[in-house]
């Protein structure tokens, strides 16, 4: 294996409860503490964490600063509803 491939192995792909990310979460938003601090601490990358905190955020504030957990899941809803009406309307009118 070259040494490139050696430096830029991907981590695996871990699963965190709701728990796990919301004390993460809370490290960030109400203990004052960096992204990177908290993700170098707790072996995630700075990534995921921002994205944690940016939907927390989102959350808390209503959102004013961005789609709360709740119009994210409306979204994703009315995004598949209207990919399968499309499909219908496409069999129905097939020559």
């Amino acid at each position: 294996m070259s040494r490139m491939a050696e430096t830029k192995r991907r981590r695996p792909r871990r699963q965190f409860d709701e728990e796990f990310r919301s004390q993460a979460v809370r490290l960030v938003l109400d203990d004052g503490k960096t992204i990177a601090t908290v993700a170098r601490d707790l072996d995630l990358t700075p990534s995921a964490l921002r994205t944690w905190v940016l939907q927390a955020r989102a959350d808390r504030t209503k959102g004013r600063t961005g789609l709360t957990t709740a119009e994210r899941e409306e979204l994703a809803r009315l995004r598949k509803e209207n990919r399968e009406l499309r499909t219908e309307r496409e069999i129905v009118n097939y020559p």
